[in-house]
């Protein structure tokens, strides 16, 4: 299989799965690429008497696809569904409430969704182009042939010879951060290797069409985050979530030749973790709320803390009911350091309540000192929805 657009070989890995290659399968200059750029993503073990020859690859509960030559790439296959991926990407980045993703619940593979949503991206870059850009008034200073809002009286006074008088004015510009933000997306989306013909030249003339009037400037996938939005602006919503998917999914980059290599990579651990966030909160009965990273300080100073994945709150006494700490694993049984911490976070919270939330089905209790650690599943096969309101059931009722 190929990915649309991308490398003509692809060498695919599951998750946490050792895959061994022979040395002629993966060339020394594209393993080593792999274990200096990505080693964080992948364990690279190079061919020795230990591995009979061979390289041995094991996935680091990262998904997604390297690129690492325009030959080569590495499609890092999820245990779970592409579906059930999707449904998590969906809640943690707000997509449903869009209507933007026609089409993407049919995609296969990753490859094939972060190519469907970068199209989606670059046809609404065109339709608002066509519209008209979001433009700004911004304070400049130039020298002109004329005089144009505020002369500068200072600096004339100093350079009388000068032909062109110094002038601060107002200028209507369309170099704002609402644009910047989008052809950064679409500047990694073109170097990704992901988008075939027709996706590819939906990105490319988005790209094309916002280069002219917007600067490329590298931007943080925080950059996308607490932006306010008017009737100006509001269809930038959904293109902003849309463009930070791209950017938050944008591995280290590498250079291999005279390209750019992007790879499109999802920590699993984080993505549960945030999809867990996003959806408990939106299905919590009325009297309830949760608070996501919540974190507590101890000692002078607090240099000490504890970051909790999830408090469970009363909305109105503000009691705290449960503590709950995400885990994207498949061990049969909770770890003692996971059962640990989310004790310790339970005490320090003044809640008896602990829960390890797994992407699988568990049914494990115990009880440690006065605190009760359960390990519940928020099962990914099957439909979000049904699995979401048993884990929702047994986390409220107990």
């Amino acid at each position: 299989m190929t990915a649309a657009g991308g490398p003509g070989r692809i060498v695919e890995l599951v998750e946490h799965t050792p895959r061994l290659l022979d040395a002629a399968e993966l060339p020394e200059a594209a393993g080593e690429a792999l274990w200096h750029h990505y080693g964080a993503q992948v364990d690279v073990e190079f061919p020795s008497p230990r591995t009979a020859g061979r390289w041995r690859l094991t996935p680091k509960g990262w998904v997604g696809f390297i690129p690492l030559s325009p030959d080569l790439g590495i499609a890092l296959r999820p245990k779970v569904g592409v579906r059930s991926v999707f449904g998590m990407l969906e809640h943690a980045y707000g997509l449903p409430s869009f209507r933007t993703l026609a089409g993407v619940h049919a995609c296969t593979s990753l490859e094939e969704l972060y190519e469907r949503i970068a199209s989606i991206l670059g046809q609404r870059v065109r339709e608002r182009v066509r519209r008209g850009l979001l433009h700004a008034y911004e304070t400049a200073d130039d020298r002109l042939p004329y005089v144009r809002g505020r002369l500068d009286v200072r600096r004339l006074a100093a350079t009388p010879w000068e032909a062109r008088v110094p002038c601060t004015f107002e200028e209507r510009t369309a170099d704002v951060a609402d644009n910047r933000l989008l052809i950064w997306a679409l500047h990694l989306a073109t170097r990704s290797g992901l988008c075939g013909e027709r996706s590819s030249g939906h990105v490319r003339d988005a790209h094309r069409a916002l280069h002219h009037a917007v600067t490329v400037v590298e931007q943080a996938p925080s950059d996308y985050l607490g932006r306010r939005y008017d009737r100006l602006n509001d269809d930038y919503a959904p293109m902003h979530a849309l463009a930070r998917f791209i950017v938050e999914h944008a591995g280290p980059r590498h250079a291999h030749g005279e390209h750019t290599m992007v790879p499109f990579i999802l920590d699993m651990n984080r993505l549960f973790e945030a999809f867990v966030a996003a959806w408990l909160p939106a299905h919590l009965p009325d009297h309830l709320e949760v608070e996501a990273q919540a974190n507590l300080g101890f000692g002078a100073g607090a240099p000490v803390r504890f970051v909790a994945d999830l408090v469970l709150r009363h909305r109105a006494t503000r009691a705290v009911l449960a503590v709950l700490d995400t885990k994207y694993k498949s061990d049969a049984v909770p770890s003692s350091d996971d059962v640990a911490q989310v004790v310790a976070y339970a005490e320090a919270w003044g809640t008896t309540e602990a829960v390890l939330v797994y992407p699988e089905r568990r049914a494990w209790e115990a009880r440690v000192g006065g605190v009760r650690v359960r390990a519940l599943g928020f099962t990914l096969e099957g439909e979000i929805e049904e699995a979401g309101s048993g884990f929702l059931e047994a986390v409220v009722r107990g």
